[in-house]
């Protein structure tokens, strides 16, 4: 069984200072804590905080070309977890009416189902093998992990993805 969740906040992993996206249930009872990696975390950030950029990332580039294609995310289901890494699909109606399931990183999914406002789920098993499934104390996402959060939103420019050097 799925249970919907939804984007409580990111936070820094104060061992490893690793961006996580933290998930809780819609009666905040339950909650995962997916570890997740910079560029994710500057995505879902992104969308959560609102920030307009000129130029489309990815995730937005992929809700266009979904769109385009006459296609809706339907939902997205966060369905696994196997020695410590989550695994999710995309569940996708394409204009023909067909459902169609793509495998996809839970991050990118998240990101992406933000943008699309699409239904995040967790199978229940998954929140159970997390050993996440207490509740989460208010003060989870601390006030100084949203400063840093917004920090980096600031400071980001169109400039800091897509141009590496190799």
């Amino acid at each position: 069984m799925f249970i919907e969740m939804n984007v409580f906040g990111l936070a820094l992993d104060p061992a490893s200072n690793t961006p996580m996206v933290i998930l809780k249930d819609t009666e905040q009872k339950k909650s995962i804590p997916i570890w997740i990696g910079l560029f994710e975390a500057s995505a879902i950030a992104s969308q959560l905080e609102k920030v307009q950029l000129t130029r489309p990332m990815t995730h937005d580039l992929l809700r266009n070309i979904v769109g385009e294609l006459g296609a809706t995310l339907v939902r997205v289901e966060i369905n696994d977890l196997k020695e410590n890494t989550y695994f999710a699909i995309l569940v996708v109606r394409k204009a023909s009416n067909e459902e169609i399931r793509i495998d996809a990183r839970p991050s990118d999914a998240i990101a992406l189902a933000l943008r699309c406002q699409a239904p995040i789920l967790v199978d229940e098993d998954v929140i159970e093998r997390s050993g996440r499934s207490q509740k989460v104390p208010e003060g989870t996402v601390s006030p100084q992990d949203k400063e840093k959060w917004a920090e980096i939103l600031k400071n980001l420019s169109d400039e800091a993805f897509g141009k590496y050097k190799m």
